[in-house]
């Protein structure tokens, strides 16, 4: 077989070439690329082997880039406070230990590091390893955590230390990650797109937190659908109780403690319709109730309809008719609409 074949031909690692930042052998001018793009560390080689090189680059979300040493390095690093680095081995080995006593290792393409922000970090590189780093604000994960839990994360998700590559959604997070760089390495890829690489960038960090262990990992993994229809039952009952009152999305989604977005997307996979349109049906359903049960020579359609929050009278019949399959008038007169 040809070895250049595309069974057997290997696709080089992307390598954010776009974007360099650094390439040297310098082991000053080595750390303070890696301070300035990441975070302020110490940093000590063997011998004259260094030829480090880094690409790297920053959009909303986060910082994503590549490092490489080409020398046995150790970097110790301080608690950022502000961030989390996450460190993906593509390439070689790594050793960690962490201000906590904890120790760890990434093999190539198997394991990587969540380093916290609270936390020491001293990482010890062999020669031949290569990295994807991702460096995450505080605000970007927290946040992006609060919106897949309905519910405010304010204080560090502490991760375990260690990061398992060969689980299903970690090879799903490696695999975004190899793609996010691949597309950023590729003239007219996301790098020129950016509502794209936004929901890619945020997919990513979805999968960091599947990817990841900590004390949230749980509560994500419950089964979605089940969750929120559990969550929409405060919602629909409040509906029903103060149907004949000013109600808005927002005072539901507090009702059911989560966010606008999460609850249009509830009702849509429940039931089919957004909010205000379940909200709309029920107010009809006691327009009719009041009709059928009115003396038409003292009910008034109009007074009925604006008692249920209907002003707009032509539309609100259009919608009755739609709803019912005669006219608000009708129902009241109890005739056949035929």
């Amino acid at each position: 077989m040809d070895p250049g074949s595309p069974d057997t031909a290997v696709a080089p690692l992307p390598t954010l070439a776009r974007f360099p930042v650094l390439a040297t052998g310098n082991l000053d001018q080595a750390r303070e690329a890696v301070a300035r793009v990441y975070l302020d560390h110490t940093l000590t080689a063997a011998g004259d082997d260094l030829s480090m090189r880094l690409n790297a680059t920053s959009d909303r979300m986060f910082t994503f880039g590549y490092l490489t040493y080409m020398s046995s390095a150790k970097l110790v690093m301080p608690p950022t406070e502000d961030t989390y680095h996450v460190n993906i081995t593509v390439a070689g080995t790594t050793a960690a230990t962490r201000g906590d006593g904890l120790r760890g290792s990434t093999h190539g393409r198997s394991s990587g590091l969540v380093l916290l922000p609270d936390k020491t970090n001293t990482v010890r590189w062999s020669p031949d390893a290569e990295q994807y780093i991702l460096k995450i604000p505080r605000t970007s994960l927290e946040s992006h955590l609060s919106a897949l839990l309905d519910r405010t994360v304010h204080e560090v998700v502490d991760f375990d230390f260690g990061l398992d590559l060969t689980t299903p959604a970690g090879r799903t997070l490696l695999a975004s990650v190899d793609f996010l760089a691949r597309e950023l390495d590729r003239p007219g890829g996301l790098a020129d797109m950016p509502i794209a690489r936004e929901q890619l960038e945020a997919f990513v960090m979805t999968q960091l937190l599947h990817a990841g262990r900590h004390p949230y990992s749980d509560e994500l993994s419950e089964p979605g659908t089940a969750a929120r229809a559990v969550r929409l039952r405060p919602v629909l009952n409040h509906m029903e109780q103060h149907v004949d009152r000013p109600l808005t999305p927002q005072d539901l989604a507090r009702v059911g403690c989560m966010s606008v977005r999460t609850l249009h997307a509830t009702f849509q996979q429940e039931l089919g319709c957004s909010p205000m349109t379940h909200l709309r049906r029920l107010r009809l359903g006691h327009v009719r109730e009041e009709l059928l049960r009115g003396d038409p020579g003292t009910v008034r359609v109009t007074d009925v309809a604006l008692r249920w929050g209907f002003f707009h009278q032509s539309r609100f019949a259009q919608q009755y008719r739609e709803r019912f399959g005669e006219l608000p008038r009708d129902t009241l007169r109890g005739t056949d609409p035929a």
